[in-house]
């Protein structure tokens, strides 16, 4: 199976390494022209230079809305319009229990992994899907649908933005096609502290046993943004190694 996205235009917001990155070569590859969107023009421009294809970059932080806004203005200036956004930007500025969060730092984690998907998708909406169609697609986590844990907050955010796809997918169609992803545990700098420390003993736990890299989340990006997609909107496909399922209890 072939998934080509040519004639595409995309948006990556946190596109300078991990998920992100991937997800924006995976597009490029593919035949899209590529915006890609992150704080540091630096790191955007070590990473546009590793592609394959039409790429172009815009720094601005993803949570700010002029930002959002400019960038957006920018990719139909250069490429003609939008057709697919991916809202894969994120932070995790606290672990801990929930309950012993600051309201700072718990604030900051709502206003760019869910008020900024929410933002991104808006401004896109405005701006042009709204005639011409699209594709939208909110990284989210495994953690959004489970409890406990040390990133609590963070989790949070990602089960209120799974519920968020599922609205905007209601209130956007039959125009625009609203999906999320939901990886499990990927090696990235973003996760290094839940993984680094007993990476093969945190595989082992996993039915697949081994942990994510960014390229296994860019292959469920790159299907749901493609035609082969075309009756699928308001999932989450989860890509976590079977890490749902629970421990692997096999020797």
């Amino acid at each position: 199976m072939d998934l080509r996205l040519d004639g595409k235009v995309a948006i990556v917001t946190g596109a300078s390494k991990g998920i992100g990155r991937a997800i924006a070569a995976a597009f490029a590859e593919a035949g899209a022209r590529v915006m890609l969107n992150s704080r540091k023009e630096e790191g955007l421009k070590e990473a546009a230079a590793t592609m394959n294809g039409e790429v172009e970059i815009f720094a601005g932080h993803a949570g700010r809305q002029e930002d959002a806004a400019a960038c957006i203005d920018a990719t139909h200036e250069r490429f003609g319009g939008v057709d697919i956004l991916v809202n894969n930007a994120a932070t995790n500025p606290y672990m801990g229990p929930v309950i012993d969060a600051d309201l700072p730092r718990w604030q900051k984690t709502y206003d760019t992994n869910l008020t900024g998907p929410f933002m991104w998708t808006q401004l896109a909406w405005q701006k042009s899907m709204k005639e011409r169609g699209g594709v939208v697609i909110n990284i989210a986590s495994i953690g959004g649908m489970q409890h406990g844990g040390m990133i609590g907050v963070y989790d949070n955010t990602k089960a209120a933005l799974i519920h968020m796809t599922g609205h905007l997918a209601k209130e956007l169609a039959p125009q625009v096609r609203v999906n999320a992803i939901a990886p499990g545990l990927v090696k990235t700098d973003f996760a290094r502290a839940l993984w680094e420390p007993a990476e093969e003993a945190v595989a082992k736990r996993m039915p697949l046993r081994r942990l994510g890299v960014p390229e296994d989340i860019a292959g469920g990006a790159l299907f749901l943004a493609s035609d082969m997609a075309s009756w699928i909107t308001g999932i989450t496909l989860v890509i976590d190694g079977g890490a749902l399922l629970g421990s692997n209890n096999i020797a």
